[in-house]
């Protein structure tokens, strides 16, 4: 056996490396646009509105998951997207020198989410076939430890290089650089998946006309909605992110306003610091710890003790709101406590995609339904965020955020489970 297929069969190889590249272009989207558009002169609910529209690509995967069931591999589609992610940067480096730099920027940015999107839903593809479900929840740990990589690096080192770089060269020129750098990341990524990466199964589904096609399409779609307690399932993912969607358009603002307008005044750099390090590896600890933990317990009885972590830790930013705290360590540290118990408690969200609502015939397209439903709950009371911080001021808001757990824990509490034994069953049958 050749090294690269001794590699392809070792999750270790290529599980950190494919979910950083699935991380990367989701936080800059998410956050990393807060900041680069804030220090451009952008107002905050102009910003929040139209970066959380770019999170409709997410939204829509149902759209094209069928499509990845149908044609090629998933690993063809996770090389593709990578190296166009790779040329949609290096285009958005050049958009930031345009005289309408801010709806040139945001329609590559479009794009960027679109491809982005697509291939989160081919990485995904690869990781469930590749593993069976015990691999699955001993990976997830490196999933989400290797995905907060991705936000190491752009809401980190990247953020950090930009802020360095404004004050030698000024804010445009210097987010070119950052942006230019991250399409150079991608192109390496896919080279090195290009050697080591998976396949990640066979086709689902062969089809060889538009009616086959067709068919195939619809049932996708209706398999998902005969799956038993989808609609609770629907509903947990589209409430558990509740009040994290009022939070993460906002929080980068917070940081970044005038102590006089209720924020922190941090520089770019500063954010870039704080972000850099300590809370990435509270994510990281927080996701390895809480992979073990569901694996031992099973996520049934280890669900509502990942809500806790995931939701009650927004305490950080509502007192940092009420206190406004100026000492960069010890705001540096209320993040790593954020960071800890969103860490831990986003695998709750994974695990209960991957088991709950994926299992079956279609597993990459119907986790891709998933993943969209998880995105339409945090996409909605993103889009309002900056207008209602606005609107109560950064105080009121954060304590707002606390109130907005609640739909969260009682979704959490009600949700039933289903025995998808028979789904695998039926799956492996076909």
């Amino acid at each position: 056996m050749t090294d690269p297929e001794r590699a392809q069969r070792t999750p270790a190889a290529w599980v950190p490396t494919l979910y950083m590249a699935e991380g990367l272009p989701f936080v800059i989207i998410a956050t990393v646009t807060s900041l680069m558009y804030k220090s451009m002169g952008i107002p905050n609910a102009k910003i929040t509105f139209w970066t959380a529209l770019m999170g409709i690509p997410w939204m829509i995967k149902p759209l094209w998951g069928p499509l990845l069931e149908m044609f090629k591999t998933k690993k063809y589609f996770v090389l593709f997207t990578q190296a166009t992610m790779g040329v949609s940067f290096g285009l958005l480096a050049l958009s930031l020198h345009l005289p309408s730099f801010f709806a040139w920027s945001l329609a590559v940015f479009g794009l960027i989410a679109i491809n982005s999107a697509v291939h989160d839903t081919a990485a995904d593809g690869v990781y469930m076939n590749a593993l069976d479900p015990a691999g699955q929840a001993r990976y997830v740990g490196w999933q989400g430890a290797a995905y907060n990589i991705g936000k190491l690096l752009s809401q980190g080192a990247f953020v950090m290089l930009a802020g360095s770089l404004e004050k030698s060269l000024g804010v445009f020129k210097a987010w070119s650089i950052v942006m230019a750098a991250i399409g150079g990341l991608f192109m390496l990524l896919a080279l090195y998946h290009a050697r080591f990466l998976p396949t990640g199964g066979t086709r689902a589904a062969k089809v060889e006309s538009f009616r086959e096609t067709a068919a195939t399409f619809w049932d996708v779609i209706v398999t998902f909605f005969q799956k038993k307690y989808i609609w609770w399932g629907m509903a947990f993912l589209v409430l558990y992110r509740f009040a994290e969607g009022q939070a993460l358009k906002v929080v980068p603002l917070f940081l970044k306003d005038a102590q006089a307008k209720g924020g922190l005044g941090l520089s770019t750099e500063q954010i870039g610091m704080g972000y850099g390090f300590l809370p990435p590896v509270a994510f990281v600890a927080g996701s390895l710890l809480a992979g073990y933990f569901t694996a031992n317990r099973g996520l049934r009885r280890a669900l509502l003790v990942l809500c806790l972590a995931f939701n009650i830790p927004f305490f950080a930013y509502a007192y940092m709101a009420l206190f406004q705290p100026t000492s960069l360590v010890l705001i540096t540290g209320l993040m790593a406590v954020e960071y800890f118990g969103y860490g831990f408690g986003f695998i709750a969200l994974q695990l209960f995609m991957m088991q709950q609502i994926a299992p079956g015939k279609y597993k990459t397209a119907h986790y891709a339904f998933a993943t969209s439903l998880m995105q339409l709950g945090c996409l909605l009371p993103s889009m309002a965020s900056g207008w209602l911080s606005d609107q109560l001021g950064y105080q009121k808001f954060f304590v707002w955020v606390m109130i907005a757990t609640i739909p969260s824990f009682l979704i959490t509490w009600l949700v039933p489970f289903r025995d998808t034994t028979r789904d695998e069953e039926a799956s492996a049958k076909a």
